[in-house]
């Protein structure tokens, strides 16, 4: 099963698991059962025409999947998937 790696911030929304494994064969079908399972994670990774918002960068691996095939960019059971969330700064 692929491993997706839930940052901190986001693991209020999934009873505090660290992680979450997905028989998915693509990255997009990982986060579809994700947000299946945990409902209150939808409005933080996916948009209203039921993409990955813009702002949320997913790593398969060390690859941003905007390098690669997006969210078709295909995964196996040892694939090992990140969620890194937008930061906002401060002022200067």
């Amino acid at each position: 099963m692929a491993k997706l790696i839930i940052p901190t911030p986001l693991r209020k929304f999934t009873n505090d698991q660290a992680q979450f494994e997905c028989a998915g064969d693509s990255v997009k079908s990982v986060i579809d059962e994700l947000v299946a399972t945990y409902g209150g994670l939808k409005t933080h990774l996916i948009d209203e025409n039921g993409n990955i918002r813009s702002f949320v960068r997913i790593y398969v691996g060390d690859e941003d999947i905007q390098v690669l095939d997006r969210e078709l960019t295909a995964v196996s059971e040892d694939t090992v998937i990140s969620i890194i969330p937008a930061i906002a700064g401060g002022s200067l």
